[in-house]
């Protein structure tokens, strides 16, 4: 199967694949609430139906929302057929019913990865318009013998390892990241102009994608105040400053590279006090540009995966096991997820727009 091409005419409707998350997390529960709050029409979740079930009889309601009646697909196709306000799920796992709620636990954090690879496969294959994936615990994952970070890692494998970019968003601000999972002395040596190139490149083709003509890209500096003109360091000079330089050259709008301390406060879109310089930025290190966007507000984040033949979002938080079980989740930041992945799909071309262009 190609990564790349969509089997399905786009004509046709098709749902948003959720997938469960980590069972033993806020996953569950922030799918169950955005269902019951009707934002999650159009959507099939990918998971296990009897865990949702048990997971919706634990929760509490106010009047005026309800608890969702989870209906189990014997195929993806049936999705329609659900009665309005329900919540569709593809019974890809069957957890078992000893897991603990609040621990890592191997069988969920294999259970997560089947969700993930099936929605994903889906998607490659045109029968989902997007996938909007609820949070997975990096340890389970790793107990589970799953040897990828997270799902930007897992996602490009499924995808026969497209190049991809991280991106977290929310409605003031947008960063794209050079270098994501990795240790910082690691990152450091992994910011080279080809990676810093590419990552522009990406951003800008994702932009265009959403309807931005001419796309503003901010470039952050590596090191303090962008180097002080090799004071603090040389990687600006070196290796950004040509990335951005041949990125111009082919008619990408991007600048800088900008002291990491203040760029991100120029980018931040919240008019009419505050009309933001630039469209979105580019970091160099996962802490530095996922910080700023964290800091606005965590309820509203998207993670969104760029680069993909197909859209990715996810909501900008964790697992929260401390609070996993309690009806304390907020669904915010999942809702956020689902209402930009459609923004998103209903720009998504079957060739795949937010592919980068060829090199």
């Amino acid at each position: 199967m190609s990564s790349s091409t969509s089997t399905t005419p786009p004509e046709v409707r098709r749902p948003m694949a959720l997938t469960m998350g980590d069972a033993c997390g806020i996953g569950p529960e922030t799918l169950v609430r955005a269902f019951a709050r009707g934002e999650a029409e159009g959507c099939v979740v990918y998971g296990d139906a009897a865990w949702l079930a048990r997971t919706a009889r634990a929760m509490s309601f106010s009047p005026d929302s309800s608890r969702p009646v989870i209906v189990a697909l014997d195929d993806l196709a049936e999705w329609e057929a659900a009665p309005r306000g329900a919540m569709p799920v593809l019974p890809v796992v069957q957890l078992p019913e000893d897991l603990v709620i609040g621990q890592v636990d191997a069988r969920a954090g294999a259970a997560a990865f089947a969700c993930i690879d099936a929605a994903a496969r889906d998607a490659l294959a045109g029968r989902v318009a997007a996938v909007v994936t609820a949070p997975i615990h990096k340890a389970a994952l790793h107990a589970a013998g799953v040897d990828f970070p997270g799902h930007t890692e897992i996602l490009q494998h499924i995808a026969d390892g497209v190049p991809v970019r991280m991106m977290l968003a929310n409605d003031q601000l947008k960063t794209v990241l050079v270098t994501v999972h990795m240790a910082l002395r690691q990152a450091i040596d992994a910011v080279t102009t080809e990676a810093v190139l590419h990552t522009l490149r990406i951003a800008h083709q994702a932009a265009r994608a959403w309807g931005v003509e001419r796309p503003r890209i901010a470039v952050a500096g590596l090191n303090p105040h962008a180097g002080e003109s090799g004071l603090f360091g040389d990687e600006e000079a070196r290796v950004i400053a040509p990335a951005i330089a041949q990125a111009r050259s082919e008619g990408i709008e991007a600048s800088g590279p900008y002291p990491p301390d203040t760029v991100f406060m120029r980018a931040r879109h919240a008019p009419p006090e505050h009309p933001g310089a630039f469209d979105m930025v580019v970091a160099m290190y996962h802490d530095q540009g996922l910080i700023p966007v964290k800091y606005l507000g965590v309820e509203q984040g998207v993670n969104v995966t760029l680069g993909l033949p197909f859209v990715r979002t996810s909501p900008d938080h964790g697992t929260a096991f401390d609070i996993a079980g309690r009806d304390l989740a907020d669904p915010s930041s999942l809702i956020a997820a689902i209402r930009m992945a459609r923004q998103l799909s209903a720009r998504h071309a079957v060739e795949g727009e937010l592919q980068p262009q060829p090199e």
